[in-house]
């Protein structure tokens, strides 16, 4: 049961990632006594070795890309003496310092707008020494360790890079994605072991500012928890830009050599490179602070196992984020704790619901999908027409030189309810937002149909879907 007394209750919370410091806002404002507990820095991995600084780096490649669509436009780069100038050039160094700076900015803020609420923000590695303690040994040597007392404990710990025996990372040559910033160099052959999202991300990234890149793929595309339609465009992208995509190609190990690295795969071929990054997966970080030892339940994989309001199986115990496996994204971390804190503060809350989630993989052009997918509708769990419509035909892509992308639309059959989409096109995380609001309020295909749009806009392609699927009365 939840504590009666928001107003003098402590919540003590282990992680100041998105889930963390998320929660840590509800239960301030709630009324709690809130302290957060975070060992390498407010914003955790999202915000400082993670989401930020990816994104911040996929935006500069993305910029350089317009240089290539400028041509096609007829606009043409030339220098004092009037030559063309081909090509642009990125300084890494100078990428990546505006990259750690960003990150540091906005873990900065955060840490500003918590001490903003009187929310207390400590440095440390917490554990759990009961339900209703935490020691939080300091990260500095010499510091006495401190213990706090809780009425409500979240813990938001998050996932790390996973390592391999046969391809340990060494952060010069073979890296994880937490250590891409500390490269002094582009790479001239950069080999990505690993085709899913963040894999996918940065082999592209790489590639826009200069590198030549090989993609290993253990599957049979690339992107392979993606709308299948999605991930053959982002691969014909990838493979016309110049990538080197490995399919049905399983990693056996990765090593150094004199002057770079060699992955071999499972099937005997070798791979040579200068660098190597390793995106297979992550490992949450739920070892080793005490959760085992007050009782809170832990999946097979490590995971906590969590219902859908963030309680584990210890009472006054919650869990948010990447260390729980519901759904690696830190806006699900951040929903997250959010509900944990309504919820244990006595406060209305809603369950989590995953079905309205919308979600977008950063490659260029992006996809981003809410609600059902094709495999729901191709294995027949969900009973839905079809609609996609490729942005090709669109009048604002033209004018933009976007060829590659499309709008589809799942209607539930009868109703026309939309009950989920996607998106493949530039700043897709921004066009899927009329379609999660058609998922999350229910609306039928001819309320979207029947919204204004601007013209030309990307965002007619959205209601030109759905006046396509429109149901007669």
């Amino acid at each position: 049961m939840a504590p009666v007394n928001a107003r003098s209750s402590r919540v003590v919370i282990l992680g100041g990632g998105p889930g963390g410091y998320e929660a840590a806002l509800v239960a301030a404002q709630l009324g709690a006594e809130v302290t957060v507990v975070e060992r390498t820095g407010i914003g955790g991995a999202a915000v400082l070795t993670d989401c930020v600084p990816s994104k911040t780096l996929i935006s500069t490649a993305d910029y350089m890309s317009d240089f290539e669509t400028a041509a096609d436009l007829g606009v043409h780069l030339e220098d004092q003496e009037g030559d063309e100038v081909s090509d642009a050039v990125a300084d890494l160094p100078e990428v990546n310092r505006r990259v750690l700076s960003l990150a540091a900015a906005q873990s900065a803020d955060i840490t500003a707008r918590l001490a903003e609420v009187g929310i207390r923000t400590v440095a440390g590695a917490a554990s759990l020494t009961s339900p209703t303690t935490v020691r939080v040994e300091p990260e500095e040597d010499g510091g006495a360790a401190e213990e706090l007392t809780a009425d409500v404990v979240l813990v938001a710990t998050g996932a790390a890079p996973r390592v391999m025996d046969t391809a340990v990372p060494d952060g010069e040559r073979i890296l994880t994605w937490q250590q891409i910033y500390d490269l002094r160099e582009l790479p001239r052959r950069l080999v990505v072991v690993g085709s899913g999202v963040t894999g996918a991300e940065l082999a592209q990234a790489y590639l826009g500012l200069g590198s030549e890149v090989v993609l290993v793929s253990s599957r049979e595309r690339v992107l392979p928890g993606e709308d299948p339609d999605a991930a053959t465009v982002i691969e014909d992208v990838f493979r016309k830009r110049g990538m080197e995509v490995l399919s049905r190609s399983r990693m056996e190990s990765v090593s150094r050599t004199a002057d770079g690295v060699l992955v071999r795969l499972v099937d005997g071929r070798e791979v040579t490179g200068t660098h190597a990054l390793l995106a297979v997966g992550s490992v949450p970080q739920t070892r080793g602070i005490g959760l085992e030892e007050i009782g809170v339940d832990l999946l097979p994989s490590g995971h906590i196992a969590v219902d859908k309001v963030s309680r584990t199986s210890v009472r006054g115990v919650y869990a948010a984020g990447d260390c729980t496996g519901v759904l690696p994204l830190a806006s699900v971390a951040a929903m997250q704790g959010r509900i944990a804190m309504s919820h244990a503060l006595g406060d209305a809350v809603a369950p989590l619901n995953l079905g309205v989630v919308s979600a977008n993989v950063f490659t260029d052009p992006e996809i981003a999908t809410v609600g059902i997918t094709q495999k729901d509708v191709d294995e027949h769990r969900v009973d839905a027409e079809v609609l996609m419509l490729p942005l090709a035909r669109n009048p604002r892509a033209k004018m933009l030189g976007i060829r590659d992308g499309f709008v589809k639309l799942f209607a539930q059959k009868g109703s026309g309810a939309v009950v989920g989409g996607v998106v493949v096109a530039p700043r897709a995380s921004e066009l899927i937002f009329p379609v999660t609001l058609a998922v999350q309020h229910r609306l039928n295909v001819d309320q979207v149909a029947s919204t204004f749009t601007v013209y030309p806009s990307l965002s007619g392609s959205v209601a030109e879907a759905a006046r396509r699927l429109h149901v007669r009365g």
